[in-house]
């Protein structure tokens, strides 16, 4: 009697209340409410970017002492400030080898959409912005981008979870709140938009239009007004796009495709070989600290994103000679602080070091005979989109960002141009972006954030038949005939010392008249070597039968005793039908 009480009471506790319950069957029925919560996180997501852009150039002043001026844009730096690197990069480390120890690797919004259905721990989100907010506090070459980006995808998952959403509108909402963050850093929604659509979600849905827009654009207005300013590049002067113009472009496209493959491998390089020095991780981010100052000292420009640097050498003319510089030093710095454990991204790095790329692209050009000059403010920001392209991804985002930031159209079109032939070679050369690139080191195989989750949570195990029809390999094939006459099964289990796995068998190959009634039926046996597991995914089950051209696999434990079975023919079924049900979750069906 007592313990049917207790029973009662816990069902009683753990009872969701009725009205959250009914606000939970709302934004799982109605596409205008799931719209509505996508504004309101929107906001949420300006709020979120404006603090975080406000604590990082807080402590870049507080360090630095700043004066309302970007520090990449700084004439110079205390050299004594500079040793807030390896200061920060200790601390980082030492937080960063602690959360280690407690939790796995974190999970950002592109593993999350491809991987987990949108679903990310709130822990990850608190310990990606924080990482990322102290490496560009202390002015390593990151940006702040991956912190926005996870701060509005991360917040929208957590949401998304307590109201228990679909797992394609799970996507939805987490793409829709980093987009947000992201647009909301430039001002600039229809960037922020398309980077939900190209990056964070994999593909552009109808069902994902609106909610994606709708907190683009609230982010973006809640930013502004909390004193955000616009990210706007003033051009110098408009010229006219000619038809030589659009193939000049197209080359630097292709430069700079080449360039960034070349900066992706770099990092990876940098921190394979560092990783396998006999150096504690928790001090790997004050090395890299350490090499960074004598980067810094040959010119600011080098720390933190670029911000305040690609404004400063786009509106006045400066020698080819120290464009140069830059451009190596950047690439340098930005190396060393991922490849020794600074937290952030290469999204605004890139678009700076494409702005260098085509302005150094403009100076080669106007030295080549029968080529027409382009100007290097034109050239800057093509090389921005293309660059920026190559390494994140996203085409139509960065062409975008070129027109909320330029408002020029005809530029916005060369834009589109260059960046197509730099993510095509990339693509074709290299085929991941950075993003993906730095998974696919750890052991992952997307290639971007189009949903393979469910296939990788779709096992053998659970499509598998349990009961196997087994005999023993030792029995004469005249008693195995007895026991499974011709027509009854298709296909046999042999196993040997109890249930250890031995062989398949095709029934009508044992009532083949060239063979020996008396001989063991385990002569017979085929696919000695290949099983399956329980834990195998669906598309290592296909692979499995398209190698070895077989139509019927045992399920093997790991300790070699049958489990179950499993038919090509039933795989492809079941996954034919889950990719279909996702492809109709995708598009809102």
């Amino acid at each position: 009697m007592t313990t049917s009480k207790t029973s009662s009471h816990l069902h009683k506790s753990l009872r969701v209340p009725q009205g959250v319950a009914a606000v939970r069957r709302l934004f799982r029925s109605s596409e205008a409410a799931l719209v509505g919560l996508a504004i309101v996180l929107g906001i949420a997501a300006g709020v979120l970017t404006f603090i975080l852009n406000r604590g990082a150039h807080g402590l870049q002043s507080l360090i630095y002492g700043l004066s309302g001026s970007s520090l990449s844009a700084a004439s110079s730096v205390r050299p004594v400030s500079l040793l807030a690197l390896p200061v920060g990069g200790l601390l980082l480390g030492v937080g960063s080898r602690a959360a280690a120890r407690r939790w796995r690797t974190p999970v950002d919004v592109v593993e999350a959409n491809a991987l987990h259905g949108g679903v990310i721990p709130l822990r990850d989100t608190i310990l990606v912005c924080a990482q990322t907010l102290l490496s560009n506090g202390v002015g390593a070459s990151v940006g702040l981008e991956a912190a926005y980006a996870q701060a509005g995808g991360g917040l929208s998952s957590v949401v998304g979870q307590w109201l228990r959403l679909r797992r394609a509108d799970m996507r939805i909402l987490l793409g829709a709140g980093a987009g947000a963050a992201l647009g909301a850093a430039f001002s600039a929604p229809l960037t922020g938009a398309f980077y939900a659509f190209e990056i964070v979600i994999g593909a552009y849905t109808p069902a994902a239009i609106a909610p994606v827009a709708a907190a683009a654009l609230s982010a973006v207005l809640t930013a502004r007004l909390l004193g955000l300013e616009p990210y706007l590049i003033a051009l110098p002067g408009a010229q006219a796009i000619t038809t030589e113009d659009f193939l000049i472009y197209a080359a630097l496209g292709v430069v700079c495709s080449l360039i960034a493959i070349g900066i992706m491998r770099a990092v990876t390089f940098i921190e394979e070989n560092v990783r396998a020095l006999p150096l504690l991780d928790a001090w790997r981010p004050a090395v890299g600290g350490l090499l960074l100052i004598p980067l810094a000292l040959v010119t600011p420009q080098t720390l933190s994103a670029g911000h305040g640097a690609l404004h400063l050498d786009l509106g006045v003319e400066v020698a080819l000679r120290f464009i140069l510089l830059v451009f190596v030093v950047k690439i340098l710095a930005s190396a060393v602080s991922l490849g020794f454990g600074f937290r952030g991204g290469l999204f605004f790095a890139s678009l700076f070091i494409g702005s260098l790329v085509g302005q150094l692209f403009a100076g080669v050009v106007a030295h080549i005979n029968g080529v027409p000059p382009i100007d290097p403010s034109d050239a800057a920001l093509i090389g921005m989109a293309a660059m920026a392209v190559a390494i994140v991804g996203g085409p139509m985002t960065m062409s975008l960002l070129v027109l909320e930031t330029t408002h020029d159209f005809a530029l916005t079109s060369v834009a589109v141009t260059a960046g197509l032939c730099a993510s095509t070679v990339v693509r074709e050369t290299f085929g991941f972006s950075f993003s993906t690139w730095r998974m696919h080191t750890r052991g992952e195989t997307i290639r971007s954030a189009r949903d393979i989750g469910w296939a990788r949570t779709l096992t053998v195990g659970k499509m598998m038949q349990p009961a196997a029809n087994s005999a023993s390999s030792d029995i004469a094939v005249s008693e195995f005939r007895r026991r499974f006459p011709l027509g009854s099964v298709p296909h046999v289990v042999l196993t040997e010392n109890g249930d250890a796995y031995f062989g398949i068998v095709e029934t009508s190959r044992a009532f083949e008249a060239t063979v020996d009634p008396e001989s063991p039926v385990g002569s017979l046996a085929e696919m000695r070597d290949v099983t399956l597991e329980p834990a195998e995914n669906v598309r290592d089950a296909m692979k499995q039968f398209d190698s070895h051209g077989a139509d019927f696999l045992a399920v093997v434990s790991k300790e070699g005793e049958v489990v179950g079975t499993l038919s090509e023919r039933f795989v492809h079924r079941r996954y034919s039908d889950e990719l279909e049900k996702a492809q109709r979750e995708m598009f809102g069906e």
